[in-house]
Formats: structure tokens, C-alpha cells, sequence
């Protein structure tokens, strides 16, 4: 089954079986961090719970690891089975920001090893604009236990990227747009430029023009210069915007995607780390 899921397929969801259905709302403003969390609190999806990308999501930024590193597993595990999330849960997410903090989210509970997890195709605008209510209510969820089993296989660090660069069967692939990639400019980072041999795929690319998802043909010919039997290797900025493209080339039928999650971010804090600019 496809991890991308219409309002329709999600509203039959929360009628059929709500008690092990969790709806996670991930809205995030990466410039005002408080943005998020006040839009839920003025509507959201029944039932909806929300979780924080700075707070929940990430762990303490250092001198390395990145602008969002990940939490320690613990962590989020405790957030995850407070929120009602076990292994027994399916869990639904959605953002109104294109996708990209909820396929983060999505990503983050497969490394945890929970299946069971979907992106709403179009987030909270398409739910609006197919007819369906928003609710202010606060859910009071029925805690659970969250046991990780970490995905280890899903996940490289910026050693292990390093060593990948020129090698035959792996491909980098950055998700950031195309003056970020070639180091034209850099609004966010001390050091503009890309990892050396990475390609550019601007992670919008996975969407069509509506803000929904494009279909598995779709993103099968958004990635048609890729080597479907590669290690595919994603990164953006600081471990976000890459998750769409982890999300989209895996509904392509990719099988070897690996996030390198600490992202440009990471990479740039290792002084030795080379850096490549314009296009390759």
C-alpha cells in the first residue's frame, strides 16, 4: 500500500477503527517556531494530536549532528506512546507546508521501526477543500508504550557519506533548490555549496502543481536518471526537506534510500569535509 492516503481513506479511518487510528498534526514555520502549534490550536483534524519539530522531533543542536538532529530514541519514544502511539497503532500525518515536516515524521517513525505510518496527500488544505471539518478540541489521548526497534540500515553519518562519495552503486542526491545546491547563495549555513558528486533534486519536484503528491508513474519519471539497483543516499539542509524525497523516491519503488540526517548542516561543521559548488 502506498504511504500517501487521501482524506477520504483517512476519514474512513477514524469512523471504522478511531481507537487505534493517531492523527499527528507536524504544522512548523522554521523561522517562527510558535507558528505551528497556534494554527493547531485554531483548528485541526478530529482527534488530531500535535508534535513539535524543534521539541519532539529534533534533539539538541551541538557542535555537530546538524540545525536538526535527531532526538535520542528514548526520547521521542516516551513523546510517541504519550500521544497514544504503539506498534499496534496506525498513525496518519499531515502538515500544511507542502509535505515536507510530515514526511520528516514519517520517516522518523520508520526508523523507529513503525510501520504503520502515512502522509495526507495535500495536508490540511486538501482535508478542507474535499469538505471535511476542523475542530478545536484538545484530544486527551490514552498513553501507551512505544518500544523502538530501530531501523539502523535507514540512517548514514557523515563519516559514512564520506566514505560513499565517488564510489560505484551510491548516489547523493541533495534536495535543496537548485542556488542553495550550487552555492550561489546560502541563507541558513556558514558555507554555501554541496557534497562532492551529489546530484540535485529539489524535493518540491515530488509534488505536482495542487501541492498533492504526484502518483508512483509520476515520480517513477521524476527520478528516471537514477539506477533503481543504487544506494541512494538524501540529505538537504539540516535533515528535513530530504524526507520527501526519501518518501517520494521509495513510492517510486527505490528499495536503497538511506538519509544522511545531520545534512548539509553536519557535513560543513568538519572543517576537513570538501565542498563542491555549481552543477554536476
Amino acid at each position: 500500500m502506498s504511504a500517501i492516503v487521501s482524506p477520504e481513506w483517512v476519514s474512513q479511518r477514524l469512523t471504522e477503527d478511531p481507537d487505534r487510528t493517531v492523527i499527528v498534526d507536524v504544522r512548523f514555520h522554521l523561522t517562527k517556531p510558535e507558528e505551528g502549534r497556534e494554527a493547531y490550536l485554531k483548528g485541526h483534524l478530529p482527534g488530531a494530536v500535535y508534535i513539535d519539530l524543534e521539541q519532539d522531533l529534533s534533539g539538541d543542536a551541538g557542535k555537530h549532528g546538524g540545525r536538526h538532529p535527531l532526538p535520542a530514541p528514548e526520547h521521542m519514544s516516551k513523546k510517541l506512546g504519550a500521544v497514544g502511539i504503539d506498534h499496534r497503532t496506525t498513525v496518519v500525518v499531515y502538515d500544511a507546508h507542502g509535505g515536507m515536516f510530515a514526511a520528516r515524521f514519517w520517516w522518523q517513525l520508520r526508523y523507529l521501526g513503525h510501520d504503520s505510518v502515512y502522509v495526507l496527500d495535500g495536508g490540511l488544505t486538501n482535508w478542507v477543500k474535499k469538505g471535511y471539518d476542523l475542530t478545536s478540541d484538545i484530544p486527551r489521548p490514552v498513553p501507551r508504550e512505544f518500544v523502538p526497534k530501530l531501523q539502523k540500515e535507514e540512517l548514514l553519518d557523515a563519516k559514512q557519506v564520506k566514505d560513499r562519495i565517488g564510489r560505484t552503486g551510491s548516489v547523493l542526491i541533495d534536495a535543496r533548490e537548485r542556488a542553495r545546491y550550487a552555492g550561489e547563495t546560502e541563507p541558513l549555513d556558514h558555507k554555501a555549496g554541496h557534497i562532492p558528486g551529489a546530484k540535485n533534486y529539489f524535493w518540491k519536484g515530488n509534488f505536482r502543481e495542487d501541492g498533492k503528491w504526484k502518483n508512483p508513474e509520476e515520480l517513477k519519471e521524476h527520478y528516471v536518471l537514477l539506477d533503481r539497483d543504487s544506494e541512494i543516499i538524501v540529505y538537504c539542509g539540516s535533515g528535513v526537506s530530504a524526507c520527501p524525497n526519501v518518501l517520494g523516491l521509495k513510492e517510486a519503488g527505490f528499495q536503497r534510500v538511506k538519509l544522511y540526517a545531520g545534512s548539509w548542516s553536519d557535513w560543513i561543521s568538519y572543517t576537513e569535509n570538501p565542498v563542491a559548488t555549481g552543477e554536476e
